[in-house]
């Protein structure tokens, strides 16, 4: 076998190999001598059909089989010899000419390819012991667990039917009848009868809650709407319509009392109970901003500290999957480029230097752990998926087995844990220091600190 390195540039490799026809003679023979005391042939006992025979009826397939293990093979001795960490799978140019082809499985001529490659850098790993990591700590305030109450005390607030002739506000709930039309046509799902409609609570169609204020019972009103351009139905987004729209009650909110009874009414025993249920809740929530902020710091650091050129490929493929959902949201959302006061080309140049991080923290993430024989395990993995599972009642056993039956959602669950696990790594030999904060800087948006 000849190898001739005939492209080195950058990442990309191109190796030219020839292997001798009588090198895949032989190993020809060597599958049919072996298949020959397998194969089952009228007028042949076991182990005796000639091998000439065999040659005629298989010698083709066994030679084209032949061929494809030798390329698999030959290529990764290539790869493990020259220690190459592949980045994409490997092009591999074969002869297409009839005759080529069928000289080289019928033994007559050398097999010759070549195979192209794009590798990823040797990437030198900065020292995490030097890493200096600041954790901001939030604790949960009398104060924050009250709102949290509150909030769903809001949520689950009774109604009140106003005064005959009272006029509806901002907050209050109209009880409406409704017909719609587009282009004076009525269109299906356009009509309603006693409708709660809250104003301000933004679950109907922009527009339609605002024209609501100062409608009294028994008054009608035509108010005119465009349906979003994302909306569900195509039929319907982005079109203007008219409800005609008839008010028969008015209700304003009433404050809910937040004592034992309310606690019980959501199935806990009491006011104290509840609020103990509330601060946990929120401990659980502020520790998981702290973790976001201290795993966006640390991949802040990683990449500061690992500066490389990532495998172009990689970069595209992962640039056009950002690109296309870019794309496709702002479709649905209507909006320009010149409304997030850019243009398409500086945007796309934006979104290629996402990419290209993403690719090299991908990188430097894998080297971690696979120089620190960092993976997880199988258990790890179920209990991901009993926990997506327990998210979806009344599925569990629809999810269980989309999951068990598709390889590639099982690789979309492991990666954030691989990569939590790799951060938690980093964590272990790094200077982490705590810093209290308010809850308003730890929610505060990094951008929004650095303005």
């Amino acid at each position: 076998m000849q190898v001739n390195e005939t492209l080195s540039e950058g990442l990309k490799r191109e190796f030219q190999i020839s292997v001798p026809a009588a090198d895949i003679e032989a190993k020809v023979d060597a599958r049919l001598e072996d298949l020959k005391g397998k194969v089952k042939l009228n007028g042949f006992r076991p182990g005796k059909v000639p091998a000439g025979h065999l040659k005629r009826l298989y010698g083709r397939s066994v030679a084209a089989e032949t061929v494809d293990e030798l390329i698999r093979s030959t290529n990764t001795q290539i790869f493990t010899e020259r220690n190459l960490k592949l980045a994409t799978e490997p092009k591999i140019t074969m002869p297409t000419e009839e005759k080529e082809v069928e000289d080289i499985l019928s033994g007559k001529a050398d097999l010759k390819y070549t195979v192209a490659v794009e590798v990823v850098p040797p990437i030198e790993l900065a020292d995490f012991k030097s890493f200096e990591v600041e954790k901001p700590v939030a604790d949960v305030s009398d104060a924050d667990v009250d709102e949290s109450i509150k909030r769903v005390a809001d949520a689950n607030r009774a109604f009140t039917e106003k005064a005959e002739g009272a006029k509806a506000e901002s907050g209050d709930r109209v009880v409406v009848a409704f017909k719609g039309t587009i282009d004076g046509v009525a269109f299906e799902g356009g009509t309603g009868e006693d409708i709660p409609v809250q104003i301000g609570s933004n679950t109907f169609i922009p527009g339609f809650e605002d024209q609501l204020v100062g409608i009294a019972a028994g008054e009608t009103r035509t108010l005119k709407v465009t349906f979003p351009t994302n909306y569900a139905s195509d039929t319907l987004a982005g079109k203007a319509a008219e409800f005609e729209t008839t008010a028969s009650k008015i209700e304003s909110p009433v404050d809910t009392a937040i004592d034992d009874e309310f606690a019980k009414s959501l199935g806990l025993e009491s006011l104290d109970k509840l609020k103990e249920a509330a601060r946990e809740r929120l401990v659980a929530e502020f520790a998981g901003a702290t973790r976001q902020r201290v795993k966006r710091h640390l991949l802040d650091r990683l990449d500061e500290t690992h500066k490389f050129d990532a495998p172009p490929s990689l970069v595209e493929e992962e640039f056009k999957l950002m690109w296309n959902s870019i794309q496709q949201e702002m479709a649905s959302s209507g909006k320009t480029f010149a409304d997030e006061d850019t243009t398409e080309e500086a945007a796309q140049e934006e979104y290629r230097k996402i990419a290209d991080r993403r690719v090299r923290l991908g990188l430097v993430l894998s080297e971690i752990g696979e120089k620190n024989k960092i993976s997880v395990t199988d258990d790890e993995i179920s209990r991901a998926v009993i926990e997506r599972a327990r998210s979806m009642p009344g599925r569990e056993k629809e999810v269980w087995d989309f999951y068990r039956s598709n390889p590639q959602a099982l690789a979309q669950l492991r990666a954030p844990i691989y990569e939590d696990k790799v951060v938690d790594f980093i964590l272990e030999l790094a200077k982490v220091t705590e810093k209290k904060v308010s809850k308003e800087d730890l929610y505060k948006d990094e951008d929004e600190k650095a303005a």
